[in-house]
C-alpha cells in the first residue's frame, strides 16, 4: 500500500534528519518503528503524512508511493482524502470541545458520506467509556481517555492508512495493553493497515507483523517480528532482557 523509496528529509533545507530511508506498509498489516528519542521515527512518519511541511521540512530526495501514487509532494488535506490519517505526539485533542463534538470534526473530513451516529455507535463499540463521557468537554478528560478520543477521532476519517504516534506515552501499563488490544482489534475488523511508531518496543511488537528500527535517521535494522523478539540486541536494549536472562515485565520501561 505504502512504499518510502530512499527518501532524504532536510529541515530548512540545510538540517538534514534522514538519509536513504526506505520502509514499505503492505496492506492490511499493522508495521512497527521503534527507536530512541531523536531517531527519527516522527519525521518519518510526518514526510508520509504530509506534516513536514507544516515545521519547514521537505523530502529533499527520493520519494513516498501510495497505491501507486507519488504522495510526497501533495497538500497535507490531499492525502488525507486518499485515506492517510495521523494521530500526532501528546494526544491532541480540541479541549474546549466535547467528546462527541471531537469525534464529529474527524467525520467532517469524510463529507458526510455515512450517518454521524452510525460511526459514533463503531467507535463506542470499541471505546465503551466513550459513550458514557460523549458530553463531556475533552479538556477534563484522563490521559488514558484522551487517548481513546484521538484514536476514535481519527478513524472517523474511515482511513485505510491508519498512523500513531507514541500512543502508549505517559500512559499506566495497565491502559496501554487496553488501547494496544483495542488498536489490534479494529485493525482486523475494519482492515486497516497501520503504522505505529512507538518506544514501548514490548507494546508495539505484540501487536505488529512487521518491524523497522531507526537510528540516526537511518533505518538500521528490519524483519519480523519473531525475528526481531529474538535478536539479542532487541533483546537487551528494547525489550529490556539483560544478558543473564532476566526479564522487566510489560510496561515497567
Amino acid at each position: 500500500m505504502l512504499k518510502v523509496n530512499k527518501i532524504e528529509v532536510k529541515y530548512y533545507g540545510v538540517i538534514q534528519v534522514l538519509s536513504d530511508v526506505s520502509i514499505e506498509i503492505p496492506d492490511k498489516r499493522i508495521v512497527a518503528i521503534l527507536g530512541s528519542n531523536g531517531a527519527g521515527k516522527s519525521t518519518l512518519m510526518k514526510s508520509i503524512s504530509g506534516l513536514l511541511h507544516t515545521e519547514n521540512g521537505e523530502v529533499s530526495d527520493g520519494e513516498i508511493t501510495f497505491n501507486g501514487k507519488r504522495i510526497d509532494r501533495m497538500k497535507i488535506e490531499d492525502r488525507v482524502k486518499m485515506g492517510i490519517t495521523q494521530t500526532i505526539e501528546g494526544r491532541m485533542v480540541f479541549t474546549h470541545l466535547t467528546v462527541e463534538e471531537n469525534l464529529e470534526a474527524g467525520h467532517y473530513i469524510t463529507g458526510k458520506k455515512s450517518p454521524f451516529a452510525k460511526d459514533c455507535e463503531t467507535i463506542y463499540s470499541y471505546f465503551p467509556r466513550l459513550r458514557d463521557l460523549r458530553k463531556n468537554v475533552a479538556g477534563y478528560l484522563s490521559g488514558g481517555e484522551q487517548q481513546m478520543l484521538v484514536i476514535g477521532r481519527a478513524l472517523m476519517t474511515k482511513p485505510q492508512l491508519f498512523m500513531l504516534d507514541e500512543p502508549s506515552m505517559g500512559l499506566a501499563p495497565i491502559i496501554v495493553r487496553e488501547i494496544f488490544n483495542i488498536l489490534q482489534k479494529m485493525q482486523k475488523e475494519q482492515g486497516l493497515s497501520v503504522l505505529l511508531v512507538e518506544q514501548n518496543a514490548g507494546a508495539a511488537l505484540s501487536i505488529a507483523d512487521y518491524g523497522y528500527i531507526m537510528e540516526n535517521g537511518k533505518i538500521a535494522l528490519e524483519g519480523n517480528v519473531t525475528d526481531l523478539k529474538n535478536n539479542p540486541s532487541i533483546k537487551e536494549f528494547y525489550l529490556g532482557i539483560g544478558k543473564q536472562g532476566e526479564k522487566i515485565k510489560y510496561g515497567e520501561h
